[in-house]
């Protein structure tokens, strides 16, 4: 999957939305962005689990605080002024495991990879949507004068794409061209050619708004011609 964006994958972009709008009064917007979240509140969740239930896995097997050295010891005491600091060192003994738990855990799901596969896909489809929908709004292109702007926006750690048309183009437009377009960015990504995925992706949607809303005399070009990465 790719990872970045040079100059030259930027230049196409551009030239193809210019192309795509020469033919039509509508207006393709293209932003491309590294990650939406850090998903530091999945790893918090996941390290959470982790660190409650598994040291309950331990208690059948008969946890004791002298598996941990410097905290219990193998002698105790037959007398019952004694239980207290045994008790004592096994809830402290407890507290030590479920804090590496939680640490080791965190830590392992702040791995890009790791974290990538512990995160819910429906977490990530809402996270990158609500993403593309700020950037729609972010760079005005609800602001067109017929709202016929759309947004092609893609989220590279999270492999996905989202393609958000405004209420004029959206009325008009079968919802499964937006789907074809974000199908062509993912299979290009995959194969790293970014600037071949989007160029693809913004003729479909040229052809869409072409054939919708045709070109004017009094057309002026409302939003930049251009790739923006973030």
């Amino acid at each position: 999957m790719v990872t970045t964006f040079s100059a030259g994958d930027s230049a196409r972009v551009a030239a193809a939305i210019r192309k795509a709008e020469a033919r039509t009064s509508g207006e393709i917007f293209c932003v491309v962005t590294q990650q939406v979240s850090s998903y530091r509140d999945i790893s918090l969740g996941w390290a959470a689990a982790a660190a409650l239930i598994l040291p309950l896995a331990l208690l059948p097997l008969g946890f004791d605080s002298a598996w941990f050295p410097g905290i219990g010891d193998s002698w105790e005491a037959a007398h019952l002024a004694s239980r207290d600091i045994t008790v004592a060192k096994a809830i402290g003994a407890y507290a030590v495991l479920q804090a590496a738990l939680f640490i080791s855990v965190f830590l392992l799901t702040r791995i890009p990879v790791v974290l990538r596969l512990v995160t819910p896909p429906n977490v990530r489809r809402i996270r990158v949507r609500r993403a593309a929908v700020a950037q729609f709004l972010a760079h005005g292109i609800h602001e067109t004068e017929a709202r016929t702007g759309v947004l092609i926006f893609a989220a590279l750690y999270d492999h996905r794409v989202e393609v958000v048309a405004d209420e004029g183009v959206h009325r008009k437009a079968p919802a499964e061209v937006w789907g074809n377009a974000a199908l062509a960015i993912t299979k290009a990504m995959q194969d790293g050619r970014p600037a071949t995925g989007f160029e693809a992706a913004i003729s479909l949607c040229g052809d869409v708004l072409a054939e919708h809303f045709p070109p004017s005399p009094s057309d002026v070009n409302e939003l930049p011609d251009r790739l923006v990465v973030i």
